[in-house]
């Protein structure tokens, strides 16, 4: 197996030790630019595996353990990953897949960059898991700091879904809940400087990225697509971006299986953001992104104005593309998908389809590619959103006869002649 030797600056490659986990690349901040690590091993990521040789246990992402910083038989799982790829042809896009990733634990792809870092945590000898974030990240987090037997902390914000608060709380997170969303940070920073709190998520602006050994979990997404499409890569990847975690970590499982010979092309990345940021600097041919003027969108949890330089690498290196979207737009992909496939997700999952809708009907993308399209957490997460487009329930009759009349009037039931 390989072992992390050190990590790695996405932008220059200065190389720092392993447990500079917690801090971005000083080289480049002297620079005044911010950019992430990401991890290196001493030997390539799967070097010597064939595509027969593929484990099939465990049944999670650490079957995949010889791209990983641990073995399977040290990880801290809750049995995340192997999530089904589907596809989805009642939506008329052509060839789109969706991989639902709301089947994993805690019903999010949240719970791989979780499982990756609280493995690693363990391995470092952490006391104290801690996570800023407005809901999935923080489930996440506490689901696998119980599993690990570790405590945990949450900084959220008002206005956070109360059924993600819930579920921290559930997991027996200490939730900490903000008045202003930049305390979050600060507050988890000074944990971390402080007292050697382990963190999963960003903590410090400009932000980066998270916690480079949790967004190795993502680098999974890549190799089960693969394996499921018969060892090819699909055309275009559609993600959902924020700090652009599971974008980059996506895209680094591609480089990866290339490398290896396991697949003989890489995909297209598209970035689907609210506000998009990484298009502006896209557009501009900016070297990093820069802030841009946001509003507000009801895929709150990803609405960020900022971008990151691990996101716009991605989408550069696989001469990709960035994907501003609107509410209206993810109302109505969430509202085709869960009426049309049966799949109900939440709204800042469903931004990757939203963007493929938009950008087939631009015919920027062609009907003949093979699209997937990473949907990241199910609907139930943030439920209250939907209501936006969902009529009210009316009240059945008084009877049965009464109660098709109100079928028919409100839903159009045709059952009588």
């Amino acid at each position: 197996m390989p072992q992390p030797s050190s990590l790695a600056c996405v932008r220059c490659g200065t190389r720092y030790p392993i447990d500079h986990y917690s801090q971005a690349c000083l080289a480049c901040r002297s620079e005044k630019i911010a950019s992430n690590l990401t991890v290196a091993y001493d030997a390539r990521p799967g070097h010597g595996l064939e595509r027969a040789a593929v484990p099939t246990r465990p049944r999670s992402l650490w079957r995949w353990d010889a791209f990983l910083p641990a073995q399977a038989n040290e990880a801290v799982t809750l049995g995340e990953g192997d999530t089904p790829l589907l596809p989805v042809p009642a939506l008329g896009l052509g060839d789109v897949w969706v991989k639902d990733e709301s089947r994993n634990p805690t019903w999010s792809f949240k719970d791989r960059l979780a499982s990756a870092a609280v493995t690693m945590a363990k391995q470092f000898g952490a006391r104290l898991i801690v996570s800023s974030s407005s809901g999935n990240a923080g489930a996440a987090a506490a689901a696998y700091a119980a599993k690990a037997g570790l405590p945990c902390i949450v900084f959220t914000f008002k206005g956070a879904a109360g059924p993600l608060l819930t579920q921290m709380r559930a997991y027996g997170a200490m939730v900490a809940m903000v008045e202003d969303k930049d305390d979050r940070w600060r507050f988890q920073s000074a944990g971390v400087e402080k007292f050697g709190w382990y963190p999963t998520s960003p903590f410090f602006g400009p932000v980066v990225g998270s916690n480079p050994f949790g967004m190795e979990g993502y680098k999974t997404i890549a190799y089960e697509i693969a394996e499921d499409l018969g060892w090819t890569a699909p055309d275009v990847v559609a993600v959902p971006s924020c700090y652009s975690d599971g974008l980059f970590g996506i895209w680094k499982g591609w480089v990866e299986l290339e490398r290896l010979g396991l697949v003989k092309a890489r995909p297209r990345m598209l970035a689907a953001e609210p506000f998009g940021p990484l298009a502006h600097a896209l557009e501009r041919k900016l070297e990093t992104p820069a802030k841009v003027v946001a509003g507000s969108s009801v895929a709150f949890s990803i609405a960020s104005p900022y971008g990151t330089y691990q996101g716009l690498t991605a989408l550069r290196d696989s001469d990709g593309l960035g994907v501003p979207i609107t509410d209206e737009g993810i109302f109505e992909a969430q509202r085709a998908l869960a009426s049309e496939e049966g799949l109900y997700a939440e709204p800042s999952a469903v931004v990757g389809l939203t963007a493929v809708m938009q950008q087939v009907r631009a015919r920027n993308l062609r009907p003949d590619q093979r699209i997937v399209v990473v949907l990241t957490s199910g609907g139930l997460k943030d439920y209250g959103a939907s209501r936006a487009w969902l009529p009210d329930v009316p009240a059945a009759g008084s009877d049965f006869v009464s109660t098709l009349t109100v079928l028919e009037e409100r839903y159009g039931l045709r059952l009588r002649p």
